[in-house]
């Protein structure tokens, strides 16, 4: 279980490190907002479901930048809460849920934490290609870079033969 907690902190930095790069952007496309927002808005969606409430964002919202900075703030103090003291029996508690197309499904609570992690990781990877297509060096975020306090390596630091 010491895993969560991890994963929980690597969530919370690399959600900084792509606002950042967001932020720092001289003219972002669109997408890449959207996409960003949509991290948030799903994570804030299966915490909804964990917690047996409705969810108060879409799943793909449309976030100003006040709102996504107070959405990953609530995000993840939810996780922590969540996480806290929690238990092998809680991880294996099945959640029933809808999807945002409507259609049932069970999850259990680690499988949806889990997802949480890697969902975000995937999409901060489309902010990265996307803010790199549009002329700005996005930040690294991978797990390792996290860990270590510093990026892995890239094919620009790497000797060619």
């Amino acid at each position: 279980m010491s895993t969560l907690p991890k994963l929980i902190d690597h969530l919370e930095w690399a959600d900084a490190k792509a606002l950042a790069a967001l932020r720092g952007a001289a003219r972002p496309d669109a997408k890449v907002r959207e996409i960003y927002s949509h991290i948030l808005g799903s994570e804030h969606t299966w915490i909804a479901r964990i917690e047996g409430r409705t969810p108060s964002l879409a799943v793909w919202p449309t976030l100003g930048d006040g709102e996504i900075e107070h959405v990953a703030r609530e995000n993840v103090a939810a996780l922590r809460r969540i996480i806290e003291g929690v238990t092998e029996v809680d991880l294996a508690r099945v959640v029933a849920y809808r999807n945002s197309a409507g259609h049932p499904f069970e999850s259990t609570v680690e499988d949806i934490l889990l997802h949480v992690a890697l969902h975000g990781s995937y999409h901060r990877g489309q902010v990265a290609m996307l803010l790199r297509q549009g002329g700005t060096e996005p930040a690294p975020t991978d797990y390792i870079a996290f860990i270590r306090g510093a990026p892995a390596a890239t094919r620009a630091s790497v000797p060619q033969s």
